[in-house]
């Protein structure tokens, strides 16, 4: 047997990053169609609303638009409807044509959350169903606290949702209510033949042609994939489906892809695979502090794989409620994840506070890395309207605090 083509680990990366739009410098307008663009092109955004620095799809914009400013894609979503709120992995701003694929996701959730919900003990919520329509039909959008007439429905948390709460976003993961806009970034919620486009609205599609359209989407903006990394990109049908399809797809073909440690996967990508990596342009030397949420982060052990990069880490906790790791921001220098750096984002003194640095092994932060890295703080610091960045005394920041370098440009 003849053996597979091996795409080696650097050019692996490079195809990778350019995937997710991390090659070339950022840069471009912020018109309402530009940020289309940028979404369509990653496949989706994901919103969160967790603001240590910046909202994560604010930031996930920004690191390829940097003329973008905070709140710009949640309002165009609303303008323009040519995106909508839904789910992939987790909520996500998604292109409003994927909406006819993502009611086979919707039939997936119906299954799954009932069983999942009432396992946690949220029994009650289908009885609302009825109220929730009714009243959204009459009365036009509404948030989960106009809903439940002003008493609180979130507890503790997600896992505490109260049965309106639990009820709204049922209805609105299967696809029977949609997201108006949001209010204070609460969601605000009305029927999806009000907000969808109705010729994305109207439109359907068989499980066999979203099949092929997700595991073709999903690889055009991975590059190279595993047919359970295929399924998981969108999660909208089951994973021996894309096992299937994949051992089917013959206008595609296998290669062996070089993982950091030198051991190799076997991928599925595109036949003319070496064309498209000679078409990659040079990778920009700019630093950038990306969002942990950034989709080209979000499968940690492929980042793994591929870069020898880990979100685990030691730190020096001062507060002992204070929870490290997940929402350290990661550092992407060409082709190379090369650190990590915990930011906090001080609305009272108007400061980015430096709280820690991790470069990783071997990673020295010399003069020209220091400067580069002063340079996107400042970057990130006007970006998050903030005009000072000060590094927070901890062990976690003494190399910051010892180079001169760092110290004359911040």
């Amino acid at each position: 047997m003849a053996s597979r083509p091996l795409l080696k680990n650097r050019d692996a990366r490079t195809v990778f990053l350019a995937a997710h739009g991390l090659i070339e410098r950022p840069a471009g307008t912020v018109r309402s169609g530009d940020i289309d663009k940028v979404v369509q092109h990653l496949g989706f955004v994901q919103v969160d609303s967790i603001n240590t620095l910046a909202r994560a799809h604010d930031h996930i914009i920004w690191a390829r638009r940097p003329r973008y400013r905070p709140g710009q894609l949640i309002a165009n979503c609303q303008r323009t409807r040519a995106t909508f709120e839904n789910w992939t992995h987790d909520a996500a701003v998604i292109p409003a044509a994927f909406f006819p694929h993502w009611r086979h996701s919707f039939e997936r959730h119906k299954k799954a959350l009932t069983a999942k919900w009432q396992r946690w003990g949220r029994d009650g919520f289908h009885s609302e169903f009825d109220r929730i329509l009714a009243r959204l039909q009459d009365d036009g959008a509404q948030s989960a606290a106009q809903l439940a007439d002003g008493k609180s429905q979130n507890g503790g948390g997600w896992w505490d949702w109260q049965p309106t709460k639990t009820a709204l976003e049922y209805l609105w993961r299967t696809g029977e209510l949609a997201i108006c806009h949001r209010h204070n970034f609460s969601k605000v919620y009305d029927l999806a033949e009000r907000v969808i486009p109705p010729e994305h609205l109207n439109a359907r599609t068989g499980a066999a042609q979203t099949l092929d359209w997700s595991a073709r989407a999903a690889l055009d903006r991975l590059g190279f994939a595993a047919s359970t990394e295929l399924q998981a990109f969108w999660d909208i049908l089951p994973k021996t489906d894309y096992a299937n399809w994949a051992k089917t797809a013959h206008d595609l073909t296998w290669i062996d892809v070089e993982m950091v440690d030198g051991s190799t996967r076997t991928c599925l990508t595109h036949m003319d695979w070496e064309t498209r990596l000679a078409e990659v342009p040079t990778p920009s030397a700019r630093l950038r502090i990306l969002s942990p949420f950034d989709p080209a982060l979000r499968e940690r052990a492929r980042i793994e794989r591929l870069f020898g990069f880990s979100y685990r880490i030691e730190v020096f906790v001062p507060e002992p409620k204070r929870v490290y790791g997940y929402y350290v921001f990661p550092i992407l220098e060409g082709i190379q994840l090369t650190g990590r750096i915990d930011l906090k984002a001080n609305r009272k003194d108007g400061a980015l506070h430096v709280q820690g640095f991790w470069p990783e092994p071997n990673v020295r932060l010399g003069a020209g890395r220091a400067r580069r890295l002063a340079d996107e703080l400042a970057r990130i610091a006007s970006f998050a309207g903030l005009d000072q960045i000060r590094i927070d005394f901890n062990p976690n920041t003494e190399l910051l605090r010892r180079n001169h370098t760092f110290l004359a440009h911040v």
